[in-house]
């Protein structure tokens, strides 16, 4: 029997070494794969063991297997389906998918745990956070992948003061609640609170445009952590409360970060309207207001490739929506055996979440070496003689460094101004998430290459093969 009361304690030791062991390996790209496997068994064990010390019915053991059984098949279709284009939704989701999860479970023990009344108060406030934070997660992660799908657009009234009128009520009604809560753990003051809860979380994120949705991503991520902490509080679960803080601080870091990467603070991109806020998820804008403009095929891209010595790619949303990065590898590959130094410059904000660009170049097998964030790329352009922007827009607009009247002032970008030419491939001129003219456009030493940005790499590829580029390795 002492073995038997032992087992769950063992269980949660082995799962709390294994999370960590997953969480050092996800430092690596080579090692990410099987540390997010290391992870998730650790999860699985933490349930196991939780499990374990429940006294449960024949009939709630078969509930247990039935949702097990649907969420695995339905996680497995979705890791099998889902282009990396719509990640960042599918990030949104899973956020969402934790604070439901954290909000049922402390509903459940606020309805259904046995002596009603008689919980402690650590638990009593657990529930409060787990229910409030919860909410807010869910709905506004659901919120966040609508915008991100463009199912949702940004009402009209959200852009007014009238917004801040609705939060500020579904605020005052959450406190009314979480005050209340915990003299009637299955009355009224719950249910406001989930309500009112799930309408802020919907009031927070509806008016965030596209531009901050890195930001919002991260911020829910570390509202899903927070919850999860408070639900472990809740069923008495040590992993679960070390798993929550855990992703809670790192969620909160890497919104700090995100923040700072676009000159943005925290206050402003929840309350104070999204960077171009109007305008659609997934860039657009004008394309008039160019007057200089310098357009060249692929094949004089190829002739300045084939001369180069240094070329740096700049990886964008256009790059992940055209799923062009094999043939990215592909061209980069080539140009290496020509002798070419080649690397790729990630701003901490390309694409539509972090790390979406370090992933989608990852697939494509690209060394990690080769993957240099912004500070130690800068430096370099001056020396680089041609940078390949794919899709990227306002991370290389020049106006964020020298014009104090842009939107775009003061965020840290990607100095290809500095380089010796620019090849910038897009579909159209149509602005970025900021919804205004990149100068980078109009500088001297910028040609754009209209097209799709697979079809244009692999016009590339084509070019420099006839070359001959590529057969011989230099000495």
């Amino acid at each position: 029997m002492a073995g038997l009361d032992l087992l769950p304690a063992l269980i949660d030791l082995g799962a709390v070494l294994l999370l960590a062991l997953g969480i050092k390996g996800l430092s690596k790209v080579s090692t990410a794969r099987s540390a997010n496997g290391l992870a998730a068994l650790a999860m699985g064990l933490a349930v196991l063991g939780l499990l374990i010390q429940q006294p449960l019915s024949p009939q709630a053991w078969l509930w247990v297997a039935i949702g097990t059984g649907l969420g695995g098949v339905l996680g497995l279709i979705t890791a099998q389906r889902v282009p990396m284009t719509a990640m960042p939704e599918t990030v949104a989701l899973f956020n969402g998918c934790g604070g439901m999860a954290s909000l049922l479970v402390a509903l459940g023990v606020a309805l259904f745990s046995p002596g009603e009344g008689s919980s402690g108060l650590v638990e009593q406030i657990s529930i409060v956070i787990s229910v409030f934070v919860g909410a807010i997660t869910f709905s506004g992660s659901i919120v966040a992948m609508g915008k991100l799908q463009g199912w949702i657009d940004t009402p009209s009234w959200t852009q007014s003061s009238l917004r801040h009128a609705v939060n500020i009520a579904l605020a005052v009604a959450c406190l009314v609640g979480a005050i209340a809560l915990p003299g009637d753990m299955a009355g009224a003051p719950l249910w406001l609170l989930v309500v009112a809860s799930s309408l802020l979380g919907i009031g927070v994120t509806l008016p965030i445009g596209g531009a901050d949705m890195p930001v919002v991503i991260s911020l829910l991520n570390s509202y899903s952590g927070v919850a999860a902490a408070a639900a472990g509080f809740v069923v008495g679960s040590q992993l679960l409360i070390v798993a929550g803080a855990m992703v809670g601080a790192a969620g909160l870091i890497l919104t700090q970060v995100m923040c700072t990467a676009m000159n943005r603070s925290l206050v402003s991109v929840l309350f104070g309207g999204a960077l171009g806020g109007a305008a659609p998820v997934g860039g657009g804008g004008d394309e008039a207001g160019y007057t200089r403009i310098t357009s060249c095929s692929a094949e004089e891209c190829a002739l300045a490739l084939e001369a180069a010595e240094r070329v740096v790619f700049v990886p964008g949303y256009g790059l992940a929506v055209a799923q062009a990065q094999h043939a990215l590898r592909e061209l980069s590959k080539l140009l290496e055996n020509h002798g070419v130094e080649v690397t790729y410059a990630i701003h901490p904000v390309a694409g539509r979440m972090p790390g979406h660009m370090n992933v989608l170049l990852a697939e494509a097998d690209v060394p990690y070496e080769q993957l240099l964030e912004m500070d130690t790329v800068n430096p370099e352009f001056p020396r680089t003689d041609v940078v390949i922007v794919l899709g990227a827009n306002d991370v290389v607009n020049p106006d964020a460094k020298s014009d104090s009247t842009s939107p775009l002032y003061g965020m840290p970008v990607l100095e290809v101004d500095q380089a010796r030419q620019v090849f910038v491939v897009k579909r159209s001129l149509g602005a970025g998430y900021a919804g205004i003219k990149n100068a980078l456009f109009e500088l001297p030493q910028t040609a754009m290459v209209f097209g799709d940005a697979k079809a244009v790499l692999n016009g590339l590829l084509t070019e420099l093969r006839s070359m001959g580029v590529g057969k011989k390795v230099a000495v």
